[in-house]
């Protein structure tokens, strides 16, 4: 259930109540794709940092160790112990990023598991069956995530396909959640928005799966490979669109910089590799830009990290050590810097909920959408 608080010009302050608790929004998921964050954050770790929702990948979980092993142990939330919502992707994007092993027809989509190859397939109402054993508090619908630029006719066929797909997502779900054994008879649905950057099909998809009343609306297919003008656009013509009583997700995106524009033209919900990515490369977000602690100019640099952040990887060890830990390969390194990088993206929707309850809302995106990008 989404409550809208306030409207800052089109950016929309609210809070999102589920079965698992209530989140503040906007928001940023953090990504733990096979149940934990790469970078060996714990449950109690995403405590610390002040994570609201979690976010894992049906495809990977299917895979490893199947959704039958996690629905056995009582689900996701018991088998990883993380308390708050968790959102589980459909395993379209998959279908994507595994384009060379897959093959997509109106039942489903038969590919080959990037593991050991042996064939698997997936269409809406097994999407549906691994997410229900799951029992992840957001489930998102099975659609084809298509690439930018992608062909008219094609993108057509292809959205078409996909406004289907969600009619037996949602025909699915509603009996998966009546059924004695299901983990979470509240599970959510979260339709997706699709198009490539072709503002008709984009708009008249969402006028399409508006008309489903489902508990959330997302949209897909961005940042694979349009210009982040293009991305911006579409988030515009496709938010005209939306319904304003239900939360908006942006999937995949992006850099703070990003996240500023998106919420900025009304998104409410995020989630993004990059932080957790980059941090394990050694790239940090700071209040000032971006840094590479591997750089020499940090070899005896006994400041902290950022010194306007407040995470216990500022308030403990400075850029030199950090720098060390990288430069020994210890995992040290990469699980502070990864702890650091999450934490500044759940400070920034910290930040920018306060600005918005505070009236400061433009002045601090004009001060920080392109500055946080800056690499230092």
């Amino acid at each position: 259930m989404y409550k809208l608080i306030k409207n800052v010009g089109t950016a929309r302050r609210g809070e999102f109540t589920t079965v698992h608790g209530t989140v503040q929004t906007p928001a940023f998921m953090n990504v733990a794709t096979a149940g934990a964050i790469k970078g060996a954050l714990s449950a109690q770790d995403l405590e610390e940092i002040r994570c609201q929702v979690m976010l894992s990948n049906t495809y990977h979980l299917h895979l490893r160790p199947t959704d039958k092993v996690v629905k056995q142990m009582g689900g996701l939330h018991k088998f990883t112990t993380w308390k708050k919502p968790i959102l589980t992707d459909s395993g379209g994007f998959q279908v994507f990023s595994l384009a060379s092993l897959r093959k997509i027809k109106e039942e489903g989509v038969t590919f080959a598991s990037h593991i050991d190859g042996h064939r698997i397939f997936m269409g809406p109402e097994e999407s549906m069956q691994i997410q229900s054993n799951l029992g992840s508090t957001i489930a998102m619908a099975f659609d084809e995530c298509i690439e930018n630029p992608a062909e008219y006719n094609y993108t057509k066929q292809s959205v078409d396909r996909t406004v289907r797909w969600l009619e037996r997502c949602k025909t699915e779900m509603i009996r998966l959640n009546s059924l004695d054994d299901t983990i979470n008879k509240n599970q959510l649905l979260f339709g997706i928005n699709q198009g490539s950057c072709y503002d008709d099909i984009r708009a008249d998809h969402m006028k399409r799966i508006r008309e489903l009343d489902l508990d959330g609306y997302a949209i897909g297919g961005l940042a694979v490979g349009e210009t982040k003008e293009e991305m911006y656009h579409v988030i515009s013509v496709v938010e005209e669109h939306m319904p304003k009583d239900k939360i908006r997700y942006l999937m995949g995106v992006g850099t703070p910089g990003n996240i500023l524009e998106a919420v900025h033209r009304g998104v409410d919900l995020f989630d993004c590799v990059m932080p957790s990515r980059n941090a394990r490369h050694g790239h940090l977000n700071t209040w000032n830009g971006i840094i590479n602690i591997k750089n020499a100019k940090y070899r005896t640099d006994d400041s902290p990290l950022d010194p306007e952040c407040d995470c216990p990887v500022c308030r403990t060890y400075s850029r030199a050590y950090l720098r060390h830990l990288f430069k020994a390969e210890e995992m040290l390194g990469m699980r502070l810097c990864v702890m650091h990088n999450l934490y500044f993206y759940n400070n920034l929707m910290e930040k920018i909920r306060d600005a918005m309850d505070n009236g400061t809302f433009e002045e601090f995106y004009r001060k920080y959408v392109d500055l946080l990008d800056k690499r230092i």
